[in-house]
């Protein structure tokens, strides 16, 4: 089979050949882009789910669709290290560019602008070459208290969106690791924009714990939000992930290899992503055969063990590193936090600050109470591997 000719894309955020499963969700986000444009609002969506199932690659989807309806978009991507009014300036400063090039929202930009310079004045922001050429307005986004003067600042790019008779879509991906006074101002900031009726509307995708982190932070986040749950794809959308992009190219899989390929990959579609182009590639002609998709777990798993695996593992301390270890030993989770000190011979409340530590890192989350499991599918397996290769 020719590798050039290879529909299937794994990597992170790629966009697969054929995306299979979400349209719900797509439907969705569709139908709140267009409604805000009249006026009408809907929730705003955090797509919850573990990584490597497609969540980033959704975010993208909808972000296209946004720019299709003529909205002002901000993608940002959270890191562990950076406060959300830093990641936020220089975008808002884009969008505010974009508007006061639109007649009719230009003293609304202007205004919002002031705003954005009384934020960044209050909050020490300097990010590179972008600067306001504007004085700060007095009283408006400068009291230094991040929950108020971000909802000040939304309220003024809302109505810059509205005056312009267009909207803003802000998307953040791995929303988990903002602060607890980043995402709590974020809620209310949001909260503030609906209330007002402003075209402004959010998207934003994390971890599982995401919801429960926003509920903490401010208690009427369940009702400001929808949160979809993105998991593993069922097997009829999983089989469309593995045979359309194969069609497409007009060649065939087999049935037997496409049902080799779900048991394999457990129908996360990164995995799907994964199977698929290690198939294609070892196939010598159509159709792929089960054969061919044995032969390519080999080199799946390699690329899995060495990039998706790996670079999480890398970030764990030698003591984080012997705490998932003795997870993946007991099998497949959610575990017990109590059975993990067990494993290790130590004390559960000894084992807090670690456990703590590697849940930051987004390695592992509670899905209930006294329980924990790998935020990543099939990492008990790969640590498996790892152990029997020592």
């Amino acid at each position: 089979m020719d590798p050039v000719r290879n529909p299937f894309a794994p990597g992170a955020g790629s966009p697969p050949p054929e995306l299979a499963g979400r349209s719900k969700i797509i439907d969705d986000a569709n139908i709140a882009l267009q409604r805000i444009l009249i006026g009408r609002h809907s929730q705003s969506q955090m797509l919850l789910g573990l990584r490597g199932t497609g969540k980033t690659v959704l975010l993208n989807a909808i972000e296209r669709l946004a720019d299709s309806h003529r909205h002002a978009t901000s993608f940002i991507e959270a890191p562990e290290d950076q406060s959300l009014q830093t990641l936020l300036y220089p975008k808002i400063h884009q969008v505010l560019r974009h508007f006061s090039g639109i007649e009719a929202a230009k003293a609304y930009a202007y205004s919002a602008m002031r705003s954005l310079q009384s934020f960044a004045s209050v909050f020490k922001i300097s990010i590179g070459d972008v600067s306001l050429s504007v004085d700060p307005e007095p009283g408006n986004a400068d009291s230094g208290f991040l929950e108020y003067d971000l909802g000040d600042l939304f309220v003024r790019v809302g109505e810059a969106a509205k005056a312009a008779n267009s909207a803003w879509t802000l998307l953040i991906d791995e929303v988990q690791y903002l602060s607890n006074d980043g995402l709590s101002a974020l809620i209310v900031a949001i909260h503030r924009v609906n209330q007002r009726q402003l075209p402004i509307i959010f998207f934003g995708a994390g971890l599982p714990q995401l919801a429960a982190l926003s509920g903490e932070a401010k208690s009427y986040a369940e009702r400001l939000f929808a949160y979809p749950h993105i998991g593993a794809l069922d097997e009829e959308a999983a089989i469309d992930a593995i045979t359309q992009p194969i069609k497409g190219e007009g060649c065939e899989i087999s049935d037997e290899a496409v049902g080799a390929i779900l048991r394999k990959t457990e129908c996360y579609p990164y995995f799907l992503q994964e199977w698929g182009y290690q198939s294609w590639n070892i196939a010598q002609s159509s159709p792929i055969s089960a054969d061919d998709v044995e032969g390519a777990s080999g080199p799946a798993l390699h690329r899995l063990d060495e990039g998706f695996f790996k670079v999480r593992f890398d970030r764990l301390t030698p003591k984080e590193r012997k705490y998932v270890s003795a997870m993946a030993s007991l099998g497949r989770g959610p575990y017990k936090a109590a059975e993990v000190a067990d494993a290790m011979g130590e004390n559960p409340k000894s084992l807090g600050p670690c456990r703590a530590s590697i849940i930051h890192k987004g390695m592992i989350y509670s899905p209930s109470y006294g329980d924990i499991d790998f935020t990543v599918p099939m990492f008990d397996q790969f640590m498996r591997r790892m152990e029997e290769k020592k």
